[in-house]
């Protein structure tokens, strides 16, 4: 391990360089080839050369976790290195040598918080999409709290193994489904450090797809572990964004977009939830949470606005009895068709 200390007789630096050696020693070990701290900013190569890439996700996510705990450091660097002996480094494809990923587009659905109906969406948005013709699937990615099992009605049932990947389950809409909850009986917690939920992720989405070609991702809430553990690993095509029209849920969402264009994610656009409530005894419509805010933030921020959902007693019981809104007819399954068809578009024009 190497320490570059600053310029001068002081060495102003070299206490925050020897806790950040501390603070590494634990989590990195001999991984660590050179560190230096320096007017706030804690640099580290790693030699990875001998770890899978997940076991790369996993120390890059713990040395970046125990370096931000280090009093004076203020922003982590990550560099890795892998250099093999040519004579003995396999001879990669095209597509492995061009970095290219193969297997299912993946479209991340993320929100900055939770309760705004994000699974909601991703489970239509999937069904609204098969039943246009694509060969879609979707991922549960909310490790800690999974419900796509429940909205899909497929709860109960157990993924099977081909070698060592999973098999999707298959649901009665035409999307196959693999999530946590179908891996733990329904109700148990999961109480999983930020690794071990990478890895969980990992083996959702590099699965046995089949000929499916888009991969719908149901994200958890916010900005944490599974989140930097998808980009990092399996970096999506493009991301939806999902708000409630209230500010507070605005502002949790530029967080979300901050995130994912940091990551060079392109983002196809936000979706406004619970806009619009119709009271069935009168008929009169409100808007208990506003109507607009999404739209007009999409708008200054430069992002297409993909459409709107109501607020309806339908969408809720008929997502808790396991027959998705997108599935049937009338004017909830043509929001979410009109919404699917805008994300469809924007696949077929990438190259």
């Amino acid at each position: 391990m190497d320490e570059t200390p600053s310029h001068g007789p002081d060495a102003g630096d070299r206490e925050p360089a020897d806790l950040a050696r501390a603070a590494l020693e634990p989590v990195a070990g001999n991984a660590v080839q050179t560190l230096r701290v320096a007017d706030g900013v804690a640099s580290v190569v790693l030699d990875v050369a001998e770890l899978d890439r997940l076991a790369r996700d996993r120390l890059e996510i713990a040395v970046r976790g125990a370096l931000r705990q280090v009093p004076g450091v203020a922003e982590v660097r990550v560099a890795m290195t892998a250099e093999r002996d040519p004579s003995t480094a396999p001879t990669p494809t095209p597509a492995a040598a061009q970095g290219a990923r193969t297997g299912p587009r993946i479209i991340a659905v993320g929100s900055g918080k939770g309760g705004v109906g994000k699974s909601t969406l991703s489970t239509n948005l999937a069904v609204a999409m098969a039943r246009q013709g694509r060969k879609v699937g979707l991922v549960d990615a909310d490790i800690y709290g999974p419900s796509q099992p429940r909205l899909l009605a497929n709860e109960g049932q157990r993924p099977e193994a081909q070698g060592n990947k999973l098999v999707p389950v298959p649901s009665p809409w035409g999307v196959p489904l693999l999530s946590m909850g179908h891996l733990v009986p329904p109700g148990q917690a999961i109480a999983w450090r930020g690794p071990m939920a990478g890895k969980a992720l990992g083996q959702l989405i590099d699965a046995e797809w089949g000929d499916v070609t888009d991969l719908i991702v149901d994200l958890p809430p916010g900005t944490g572990d599974v989140q930097l553990s998808m980009l990092q690993s399996h970096k999506p095509a493009g991301a939806v964004i999902v708000s409630t029209p209230q500010d507070l849920a605005l502002m949790d969402a530029m967080r979300a977009i901050g995130l994912f264009e940091q990551a060079g994610v392109p983002i196809v656009g936000l979706v406004e939830n619970m806009a619009g409530y119709i009271c069935p005894h009168c008929g009169e419509e409100s808007d208990p949470f506003g109507i607009g805010g999404a739209e007009a933030a999409a708008k200054a921020m430069g992002h297409a606005f993909l459409g709107r959902i109501p607020l309806q007693m339908s969408i809720r019981v008929d997502s808790d009895g396991g027959r998705p809104p997108a599935a049937g007819e009338g004017p909830v399954a043509d929001a979410f068709a009109s919404i699917a068809r805008r994300l469809s578009t924007w696949l077929d024009n990438q190259k």
